[in-house]
């Protein structure tokens, strides 16, 4: 069969990257989609089981910071486009081992950008780099206002410094060689299949296994809340219909604290396993909290409202309950995933504080 289109997803196996693959395959039967993935602890085939045998679809383990293994799948495929969210994502290990996040997500980003350079040389019509971001990189609003895409960068973490610089390679590509590159920053996600290291998936299955919900400091930090799959939405817009060499913001409109979250998740969960209201939320145990925790993340998304006509569809309330539901009726999904790596991470960050 051939195909219109070729798309390379890098971190197709993980939480956002599998809802972006999945929209892909079966919205566009046309395109070849291309999962490359390296399968560390977040990335799970099982997220993409539904898909996993489509004729449109194709699975290649790929370490995005080995060139070789990059400069092959460059050779086995002809990309037009790429979708890129391969990348280390939580801030709690990057503050412990900072030296991945520096690997993955500033020299897997270069070697990515080089291989589509190579690979496009001369001929760039048609061609798109899309690079998937976080808000983080825009630093903590103390006070009121939000992110918009002119916000100056100000990264608090080793996380979103390493997203910071991915972010400023892929605009100096566009600038310096003309690859035609169009970056999106994104608030918080959430949905079904994200890791339980994360704090709604954590909260869930703490609830559950009546196990103590640690929650940082007071738990005044505000985050902006963005279902999944509106945002996989929001990407599938950007890169058909997004200008070369712009950034757009991506964001819910859904600012909680955590502790407000918790407890709502905790009314949730009581009501759903038929609990006596009140009794998860004796559960919430406040701990130190972590180094460079920023305050409070808002984005302001009228500019891909305004241009690209995308918005959320899924109101917070209702993104959590179903998240709630998804996570209740796949506890064989969650069983695989909390392997003995995670018992371990989740021991060591937690256990004395």
């Amino acid at each position: 069969m051939s195909f219109s289109r070729t798309i390379l997803i890098t971190g197709g196996a993980g939480f956002i990257g599998s809802h972006v693959v999945r929209r892909f395959v079966r919205k566009y039967p046309s395109y070849l989609v291309v999962n490359a993935d390296k399968l560390t602890y977040a990335g799970n085939l099982e997220n993409l089981t539904d898909i996993a045998d489509r004729e449109n679809y194709r699975f290649e383990k790929t370490d995005i910071t080995d060139k070789k293994s990059v400069s092959a799948l460059f050779r086995k495929y002809p990309f037009d486009g790429i979708i890129h969210l391969a990348a280390e994502s939580h801030v709690d290990r990057s503050i412990d081992n900072p030296d991945d996040f520096v690997m993955t997500n500033v020299a897997g980003t270069v070697n990515l950008l080089n291989a589509a350079l190579s690979a496009w040389s001369g001929n760039t019509e048609n061609r798109l780099f899309y690079h998937i971001s976080t808000d983080e990189v825009y630093g903590s609003l103390e006070g009121g206002g939000a992110f918009t895409e002119q916000t100056p960068y100000d990264p608090k973490s080793p996380y979103s410094a390493s997203k910071a610089g991915s972010d400023h390679f892929v605009r100096a590509y566009h600038n310096t060689y003309g690859l035609p590159v169009v970056i999106s920053n994104c608030s918080n996600n959430y949905g079904p299949n994200q890791f339980p290291e994360k704090l709604i998936p954590l909260m869930i299955n703490n609830i559950k296994n009546n196990k103590p919900l640690p929650v940082y400091g007071k738990g005044e930090n505000v985050r902006d809340w963005l279902y999944v799959e509106d945002h996989a939405a929001a990407i599938d817009l950007i890169f058909h219909k997004g200008k070369p060499g712009e950034t757009y913001n991506i964001g819910g409109g859904n600012e909680w604290k955590n502790i407000d979250l918790v407890k709502f998740l905790c009314r949730i969960m009581d009501r759903r396993l038929n609990r006596e209201e009140g009794i998860s939320e004796k559960l919430i145990n406040f701990v130190r909290d972590r180094p460079g925790h920023d305050l409070r993340y808002a984005i302001d998304s009228s500019k891909i409202r305004n241009t690209l006509g995308w918005k959320p569809t899924v109101n917070f309330e209702e993104g959590l309950e179903k998240t709630v539901d998804w996570y209740l009726s796949n506890t064989q999904w969650l069983q695989n995933v909390i392997s003995g790596e995670y018992v371990k991470y989740y021991e060591k960050m937690y256990r004395n504080r």
